[in-house]
């Protein structure tokens, strides 16, 4: 796993979040995993907006691994990927000659999910026809397989995700209200990667590490001036473009250098569009050398000075890193970092010894 992935451990010096392959620590990603700890124990409906490779499926993940249904059933179902004539039946199941082909009885995603959640991706394009359907799952938690008017009861929770306006498309009548207010109990707004650019070097150095160690190859320089046009990229595609690019670089990497695999302004004028920087941009995070290990320092040391140097507990910089205590304590002496000037007195500690401030290895 990649040192910035952001997995929250069943271990007690972490919070019991699970939060698989989410990387970042900015306050607008620290503000949607805040939601998710909220919903998740209930089994209220989620609905997750965000723009095309923002992760929602990785929330929806995280909203089942926080709730008491973990280790059950979590089961996917893209509805944009399945034409209109199977979308019924791979939601609700059919039975033997409901239809010319169905040779046998086919247990549909709904039941597969009993117990557990079911993920429906891209509920925006889901038929009208349909819509009743699944409101009646939502609203009575039963539902009949295709060609059956036997009645089943499940015990399923819905997660749904959409890039769409769906209120547009209420008032478009493409969309039926009744199911979308249904949707709706507790909305969760992915916000783009340009809204959260300082999450951009981890991510990076994520990346990475990820496709480095998959492809065999080894990445020891990330140039600065790559960072640099990595936090002005408008990023439509979103994490998921980052990643397909930095996958790209490292199959360019010579001499263990990433290369800049951004489009030149010729190649894509629109999506060059430079990013507004503060005191607190990621620009800032990075050494002037640029290599891996200088990003790693950078910053691990951006995050304890956030922390006011507490490592462990509650808010310190291991929880903000996805970390262990004692994997950053580590990595923090490998990397020769510590602090200096006076220490902080005793009332920044924690109560009860929860959080602990990093003191400087003896000479």
């Amino acid at each position: 796993m990649g040192f910035f992935e952001r997995i929250r451990s069943r271990d007690q010096d972490d919070r019991g979040r699970q939060f698989d392959q989410i990387v970042g620590s900015s306050p607008a990603l620290e503000s949607v995993l805040a939601e998710v700890e909220r919903v998740a124990p209930t089994d209220s409906t989620v609905l997750i907006l965000g723009e095309t490779g923002t992760g929602k499926e990785l929330i929806a993940h995280a909203v089942h691994n926080l709730s008491p249904r973990c280790g059950r059933p979590f089961v996917t179902l893209n509805c944009a990927a399945i034409p209109f004539e199977l979308l019924e039946s791979e939601l609700f199941g059919h039975e033997k000659g409901a239809f010319t082909g169905a040779m046998v009885q086919k247990i549909g995603r709904l039941e597969m999910a009993d117990t557990g959640t079911l993920f429906l991706d891209e509920i925006g394009d889901i038929p009208l026809g349909l819509q009743p359907k699944l409101l009646r799952v939502l609203q009575e938690q039963e539902f009949e397989r295709l060609g059956s008017g036997k009645t089943h009861r499940i015990n399923v929770r819905v997660v749904a995700a959409t890039h769409r306006n769906l209120a547009q498309m209420v008032g478009r009548k493409e969309f039926r209200s009744d199911l979308y207010y249904r949707l709706n109990v507790f909305p969760v707004v992915l916000p783009p990667l340009r809204e959260r650019c300082e999450d951009i070097p981890p991510l990076v150095l994520h990346f990475v590490e990820m496709f480095s160690r998959r492809m065999g190859k080894r990445i020891d320089h990330v140039p600065q001036a790559t960072l640099d046009a990595f936090t002005s990229y408008s990023w439509p595609g979103n994490v998921r473009e980052l990643q397909n690019l930095i996958e790209r670089a490292v199959i360019l990497a010579d001499d263990g250098v990433l290369p800049n695999p951004l489009p030149t302004a010729d190649e894509n004028p629109v999506a060059l569009i430079p990013l507004a920087t503060s005191d607190q941009s990621p620009r800032k995070l990075t050494s002037a050398r640029g290599t891996l290990n200088d990003s790693t320092r950078a910053v691990i040391l951006h995050t304890l000075e956030a922390t006011r140097w507490v490592v462990g507990g509650r808010g310190g910089a291991a929880e903000r890193l996805g970390l262990k205590r004692t994997t950053l304590i580590a990595k923090m002496k490998k990397l020769g970092i510590s602090r200096s000037g006076p220490q902080n007195g005793p009332n920044e500690l924690a109560r009860k010894g929860e959080n602990e401030q990093w003191r400087p290895p003896a000479a």
